[in-house]
């Protein structure tokens, strides 16, 4: 594999819009900042209140089943993925006094709902817009889950109202640079490792006329940055690839062998997989992991007894300086 030059920066900053957990009550810590009532990562927003004697209270920001998160490199500001409900991340946005027309990208991890359609609120709030989206062909699959007794059917991206928008569409297998070559885009992830084994075969995707089995999800990626002295920060939408699978394939890229941080969706759930990627976590000694969307209760014990030093909890508006 031919390695490309990721430019180094002198720090970046990532700041959960949307994700599972909202915690008003996480303090700071190091390098985090929080939002809430003891965080001091923004002033706390209010709402009116007739049966309060101040005839107001204390607005706190929402969690949902979804993800979301923005970029701060050099003054410009990048929107990862947009969580589900189309008001999720725009009432958060409001609440955080983040103007959203000063994103600049949006990068899309995958096409899974909840990181797609809270695009919609984007779209009422911006009005026609020719922001670019980066996204994987693959974003656009039909796709839906095949349980015992059901079949849920999942809400699919539409290229042709996308596009009605005003958004200008980007597809990508390959990576691909933003910001004068100061993040990158994976593309499609390399998957190496024996025990990423990706979705249950009852994940399906609609191909070629027929409904079959979709365990890669090759339209997964992540977002990679290089802070100079410090090392490489992945930031991940749900990680189908496997996070391991996800870090290495950035090493090899880049040729950058030191790992700073980790943030985002790992999609670790039960089982054999938390117990070997916990362990190959480990070996990689981030020195800051934060696990989010789809890592289950489970996983973030394991991860957070097996690296206690780099280990944060995530919450919705926690700022992250690296």
């Amino acid at each position: 594999m031919q390695k490309i030059s990721l430019a180094p920066v002198d720090g970046v900053q990532i700041t959960t819009l949307m994700d599972n957990s909202s915690d008003a009550l996480l303090p700071d810590e190091g390098l985090v900042r929080r939002w809430g009532l003891v965080g001091t990562a923004a002033p706390l927003a209010v709402l009116p209140a007739e049966l309060a004697e101040e005839k107001q209270t204390f607005d706190f920001l929402r969690a949902e089943h979804g993800f979301s998160a923005m970029v701060e490199v050099g003054g410009h500001r990048i929107l990862f993925d947009t969580g589900i409900s189309a008001e999720g991340v725009m009432s958060n946005l409001d609440r955080l006094a983040i103007r959203p027309e000063t994103f600049e990208t949006i990068v899309f991890s995958h096409g899974h709902f909840d990181h797609v359609m809270g695009l919609n609120g984007l779209s009422a709030r911006l009005g026609p817009t020719h922001l670019p989206v980066f996204l994987h062909p693959d974003f656009w699959l039909r796709r839906r889950l095949v349980l015992p007794d059901r079949t849920l059917d999942f809400p699919t991206p539409s290229r042709s109202a996308i596009e009605g928008a005003g958004f200008t569409i980007i597809e990508e297998r390959q990576p691909s640079f933003l910001l004068d070559d100061a993040i990158l885009v994976t593309g499609e992830v390399d998957r190496t490792t024996p025990f990423e084994t990706g979705m249950p075969p009852a994940h399906q995707a609609f191909r070629d006329g027929a409904w079959e089995p979709d365990r890669a999800v090759h339209d997964d990626q992540a977002i990679v940055l290089h802070v100079r002295d410090r090392g490489l920060v992945i930031l991940t939408g749900c990680g189908h690839s496997g996070i391991i699978n996800i870090i290495r394939y950035a090493k090899r890229l880049t040729g950058v062998d030191r790992l700073y941080a980790v943030l985002g969706g790992l999609h670790l759930q039960y089982g054999p997989i938390v117990t070997e990627t916990v362990a190959a976590l480990a070996e990689e000694a981030p020195a800051m992991l934060v696990p989010a969307h789809c890592t289950s209760w489970q996983a973030q014990q394991a991860l957070a007894a097996a690296l206690p030093g780099a280990f944060r909890p995530n919450s919705v508006g926690s700022r992250f300086e690296l």
